[in-house]
């Protein structure tokens, strides 16, 4: 992640009081993703979290999610975490945090807890809202397979601003809150299409996936600074806001540059399969020269 104003040596970092993040991510436990634990979607057709609260009885789906998330992650992984010498923890959470979202439940009990085991151990989380309602990006783990919809709903769009703004409400204020994450992994521009992700993550209601587009970055910078304005009100400037990149790293150079925001962080997710589909070679060689070649590059220019 680069920090606007705070990408500087180490030593230099340091000495200003900024913490150096040295963390891991907690996937699979509020925000469900088959490929970690199929046996959750046993007895259904389902893909993603969207299609299990479906395929499953109200009861029988509200049991297997409320073993899964008491069991998945528990207070000895955030000592096992601190002991490995890491300070810091990112929690996906959905859109249906707050259990406003029928079928699917709530989770805001189990960010509680994680809040209190990072507070006790002395680590900071930054929260990473991973799923918003009929999709962001098609992918499995963002909660609904093969449909980006939600950018096309205005309605939506408020709904999500409004779980950011509770998010930073309850939280905002708390020792062990690094920041607040806007939106994991949104497709902006042409990725849909770039990563075929019709038929990588196919939709299973054909008909729920009809207008899926990919979402343009003037919506995106508009719905950042939204949300900025929504959540900074309740967050003091040492916590940090988000925004993920859209896989674009450096369409972002202007962006929030004005004095008054503060603390913000690009996130960006380098994975080498979208190498590959920039041309890489397959092999050690192949993936150590774009690395040097294109990430490196675009990382330091951005910083």
């Amino acid at each position: 992640m680069v920090a606007k104003g705070t990408m500087e040596a180490k030593g230099t970092m340091e000495a200003k009081g900024i913490m150096k993040v040295k963390g891991v991510n907690l996937g699979n436990w509020l925000v469900l993703e088959k490929w970690m634990s199929p046996e959750l979607f046993d007895g259904t057709k389902a893909d993603d979290e969207y299609w299990l609260a479906q395929d499953l009885k109200p009861e029988v789906y509200e049991a297997r999610v409320k073993v899964h998330r008491a069991e998945y992650i528990s207070e000895r992984d955030f000592t096992r975490i601190k002991a490995m010498g890491m300070n810091a923890v990112r929690i996906p959470v959905p859109y249906f945090i707050f259990g406003d979202r029928k079928p699917f439940i709530g989770c805001i009990a189990e960010l509680d807890k994680a809040f209190n085991w990072a507070e006790k151990y002395g680590l900071k989380i930054l929260i990473d809202l991973h799923t918003v309602p009929d999709g962001q990006n098609g992918f499995d783990n963002g909660g609904i397979s093969g449909v980006c919809k939600w950018a096309q709903e205005p309605e939506e769009v408020e709904f999500v601003l409004t779980v950011l703004e509770r998010l930073a409400e309850r939280y905002g204020m708390r020792p062990g809150l690094w920041g607040i994450e806007l939106l994991n992994e949104p497709a902006m521009d042409d990725l849909l299409e770039k990563m075929n992700v019709a038929e990588r993550y196919p939709a299973r209601d054909k008909k729920m996936a009809e207008g899926s587009r990919d979402i343009p970055q003037t919506f995106l910078r508009k719905f950042y600074t939204d949300a900025y304005e929504r959540i900074r009100k309740h967050m003091p400037e040492e916590k940090y806001v988000v925004f993920h990149d859209g896989f674009r790293i450096t369409a972002w150079k202007d962006f929030m540059q004005d004095e008054k925001y503060k603390g913000v962080v690009l996130d960006t997710h380098q994975y080498l399969m979208m190498a590959e589909l920039e041309g890489c070679g397959q092999n050690v060689e192949g993936y150590l020269e774009f690395i040097r070649s294109h990430y490196i590059k675009e990382i330091k220019e951005m910083s």
